[in-house]
């Protein structure tokens, strides 16, 4: 059996009602002393129905998405120092 690892995803969510804003920041914890972060917007249209979990959610998943993307390019730069290639990684 090979070795076992444990990241964790934190998601912080904050709402600002007067500008119509839901902000989200999805931190990964990979080790003690490595962090990444993905940030994500919601805005709210005046004529829509508050629903604070309808921008919730689309915050969120725009911070995992810009996550996504920060981990991709994490480990093409842990490639391209390895290897000393450009590489190119496809999400």
């Amino acid at each position: 059996m090979g070795a076992s690892r444990e990241w964790s995803v934190d998601i912080f969510i904050d709402e600002h009602e007067e500008d119509r804003v839901t902000r989200a920041e999805a931190r990964l914890h990979k080790d003690s002393e490595s962090e990444l972060v993905g940030q994500g917007t919601a805005h709210r249209h005046p004529d829509d129905v508050e629903v604070a979990e309808i921008g919730d959610e689309l915050a969120v998943a725009r911070a995992l998405a810009n996550l996504s993307h920060e981990l991709i390019h994490a480990a093409a730069t842990d490639i391209e120092q390895i290897t000393k290639r450009r590489v190119h990684l496809r999400s």
